[in-house]
């Protein structure tokens, strides 16, 4: 019988991706393990392997269709020895639909260059009641609630500011009270502002004066997890100076020591670091020495990591993604350094695996390179920190009552306030503080 081949989940947060290209065609033969098609997420691009063995049958989504749904069929292939026309047909009496086809935005190559990053948030939307008032509860209380029938307006939030929290959903069940005899929640937030409408923005400006450029599909995420994050996520920032003069010396010794090696390109360095990769082994090594900072906020506890795994946020074509170096607290800078270059490079050729930039314990923003002095980043949740790294540049010191000249860098530390605390925040400044300023120590 005919076998679907549905639009696959290629990440556990997918919802959508694009169809870019289809390799194969109608009446191809294709074999378990044979790449048909490349998907796009907002993230990457990546490839789609056949499972079974047949002949494509019917494409019912044409390559370049945006928004395809996952799970949504998008072909159908005749099983070996069954009648191709008659698979065919089967997808069109089932009334089988393809979306409506877009271009694919092409992609425009432009040089690397790491920037902040909001990645995927769980965020807890309020749920619209009678009388315009919205309730706020977290994502667990209200699926209970919806288990169970029970009206979520209904109960008494016993969490920060009158939120609903699970264990409030559970007594009011236990209670046996009918829904209607809960008392009202006691704290009921003001509507949310809205954004300008696009006929308001456009009425601003003279007819003729403007193109409209569509958002693609990675714009749209990035756009709307930034909104939530900074919504959802108490952010507090506090700022450090580091000295770099030590780092720089080190640095360069390290890359005048590194050995050469033979490439179709010829013989070239075995690493060389940069700066960035030196405040990666920081950031890695503060939270291993300040690991109550190193976790997660969720409503039922803390996740405590028990390892540093450190995003870098790095400028793609058309957005921002987040490669993250795992286990970066114990890695060599050597390993760091190649290991960046290489996830920056499949970064802008979006070919990143999921696993690749989702998770992590905290991240990097560094606009150093770009002259920038100093800048507040926007927590990449899950992540409770993000160190946001500004430029180097030669200031003026004291130094035991003298003025002395020092290479400096701001670096200034985002962090979810509800995970981590004013003096917690500050132990893991001064622990970056003191790596960076001490390099030597990141070589033990």
């Amino acid at each position: 019988m005919p076998i679907k081949i549905t639009m696959p989940a290629l990440s556990p947060t997918m919802e959508e991706g694009n169809l870019a290209k289809w390799l194969v065609k109608e009446g191809d033969k294709v074999s378990p393990g044979d790449v048909i098609a490349e998907i796009e997420t907002d993230k990457a691009t990546m490839e789609v392997e056949a499972v079974d063995e047949g002949t494509v049958a019917k494409i019912l989504v044409p390559a370049g269709t945006e928004g395809v749904k996952v799970n949504a069929l998008i072909a159908i292939l005749a099983e070996d020895g069954e009648d191709v026309a008659q698979a065919a047909q089967s997808a069109d009496d089932a009334g089988a639909v393809a979306p409506k086809r877009e271009a694919v935005q092409p992609e425009v190559k432009q040089e690397e260059a790491p920037a902040n990053i909001a990645a995927p948030v769980k965020a807890e939307q309020p749920v619209a009641v009678d009388k315009g008032t919205r309730v706020f509860a977290s994502p667990l209380a209200r699926r209970i609630a919806k288990d169970a029938s029970l009206d979520i307006a209904a109960v008494k939030g016993t969490g920060p500011h009158g939120r609903i929290v699970q264990r409030d959903v559970e007594a009011a069940l236990k209670s046996g009270v009918a829904p209607a005899a809960i008392a009202p929640q006691a704290e009921t937030a003001a509507p949310a502002p809205k954004a300008m409408s696009d006929d308001a923005v456009l009425k601003l400006f003279e007819e003729g004066s403007y193109e409209i450029v569509p958002h693609d599909g990675m714009r749209k995420v990035i756009a709307r997890r930034l909104v939530e994050s900074k919504q959802t996520v108490p952010h507090f920032y506090l700022t450090i100076d580091c000295e770099l003069d030590a780092l720089l010396a080190l640095r360069a010794q390290i890359n005048a020591a590194a050995p050469m090696i033979k490439t179709e390109k010829g013989d070239v360095p075995a690493y060389k670091l940069s700066v960035n990769d030196l405040v990666i082994k920081a950031t890695a090594l503060a939270l291993r020495d300040i690991p109550e900072a190193n976790v997660s906020w969720t409503e039922a506890g803390m996740i405590k990591h028990k390892r540093a795994d450190v995003g870098v946020a790095v400028s793609i074509p058309n957005g921002l993604i987040t490669p993250i170096i795992r286990h970066a607290e114990t890695k060599t800078l050597s390993a760091i350094s190649n290991e960046m270059k290489d996830l920056a490079k499949r970064a802008r050729d979006r070919k990143l695996k999921p696993e690749e930039y989702q998770g992590g314990s905290t991240s990097v923003s560094n606009l150093g390179m770009f002259g920038v002095k100093d800048f507040a980043a926007i927590i990449n949740p899950p992540h409770a920190t993000i160190f946001a790294v500004g430029a180097g540049e030669q200031r003026a010191v004291v130094k035991n009552g003298e003025i002395k000249i020092a290479t400096v860098m701001s670096v200034t530390l985002s962090t979810d306030h509800r995970a981590v605390d004013g003096a917690l925040a500050a132990l893991v400044a001064q622990a970056f503080k003191r790596h960076i300023e001490n390099p030597m120590g990141m070589l033990v």
